[in-house]
């Protein structure tokens, strides 16, 4: 099953982002129970500044992706004030 992982960053967040991105995108790529199909980084209305995360996740359950994202590098350096975790039916596909 796929879930959408919504993440906004608290107000100091961007030095903390910046200085855990490696390991970040590192974690992200790791092999495991959860996997990525799409993520990037949400950003203010200036198409720049980095405030927060989106993910689509294939995994088994829920708690998977829960788990995952608890051990994110971001997650452990506290750089997002909030996280959302939803289970996702997509419809429509056009990255062809």
């Amino acid at each position: 099953m796929r879930f959408v992982v919504h993440c906004i960053d608290h107000k100091d967040g961007l030095p903390k982002r910046l200085a855990n991105y490696d390991a970040h995108k590192a974690y992200l790529g790791a092999p495991g129970a959860v996997s990525t199909v799409i993520s990037g980084p949400l950003v203010a209305d200036d198409g720049e500044t980095m405030i927060g995360s989106m993910f689509v996740f294939e995994a088994e359950k829920k708690q998977d992706v829960v788990d995952f994202n608890a051990n994110d590098p971001f997650n452990k350096a506290n750089v997002w004030a909030e996280v959302r975790i939803h289970p996702f039916l997509m419809r429509v596909d056009n990255r062809a």
